[in-house]
């Protein structure tokens, strides 16, 4: 994949659902590769954290390997934090991670899920 893919893959997914906070795409090093984040909002976290919670991703994502032959790769983690929830799609050693608002109901948020899933399969 090209860095054009990575800010296709993020514009999409940020067109499903106004309550994304922030799309990105995360390097297997966990550097950031593209993003799309709602402009009207303050970040929950400064740079500094924000880099160690993509380190956290990318480190979480080798940890899965271990797992990936008894129990399957990994395709989406979801967490309700909060203040926040957030969804992660795995793309081969990449990460598609995203912030939703916590207000967000149960429903729209399996919603934001499969309609993320076809745009995740494409590249993957």
């Amino acid at each position: 994949m090209i860095k054009k893919d990575f800010q296709k893959i993020c514009n999409s997914i940020a067109d499903i659902s106004p309550f994304m906070r922030f799309v990105g795409v995360i390097g297997e090093s966990g550097e950031l590769l593209a993003y799309k984040r709602r402009s009207e909002l303050i970040p929950l976290l400064d740079e500094k954290n924000t880099q160690f919670q993509f380190s956290h991703i990318a480190m979480k994502k080798d940890l899965e390997k271990f797992f990936d032959k008894s129990l399957g790769e990994v395709e989406f983690v979801w967490e309700e934090r909060k203040k926040v929830q957030t969804i992660s799609f795995a793309i081969k050693k990449i990460r598609v991670w995203i912030s939703i608002d916590k207000k967000v109901i149960r429903s729209e948020m399996l919603r934001i899920i499969d309609s993320c899933l076809p745009i995740v399969k494409k590249y993957s």
